[in-house]
């Protein structure tokens, strides 16, 4: 199963994520099919690609529950 879910980015103690999609099975830092945004917790920053969300979405990629929020958060999905 496709699944859209963050990567981890960043120095020890100042985390950044990726927002990725990728194969359930593989690592979470590991391969994934392609990248379609970031998220900073720090600063609270949130990029994601509408487009390839939508797409994916459509496709039936399962987000994890934080990127779901995330995509809420950023009008992705209602």
């Amino acid at each position: 199963m496709v699944k859209i879910r963050l990567t981890r980015t960043g120095k020890t103690h100042s985390a950044c994520y990726r927002i990725v999609v990728a194969d359930q099975r593989s690592p979470r830092d590991g391969r994934f099919i392609e990248e379609i945004g970031f998220y900073n917790p720090g600063s609270k920053e949130l990029k994601v690609q509408d487009e390839a969300a939508k797409k994916w979405l459509g496709n039936g990629a399962q987000p994890t529950p934080t990127v779901k929020a995330l995509l809420k958060k950023a009008g992705v999905i209602g």
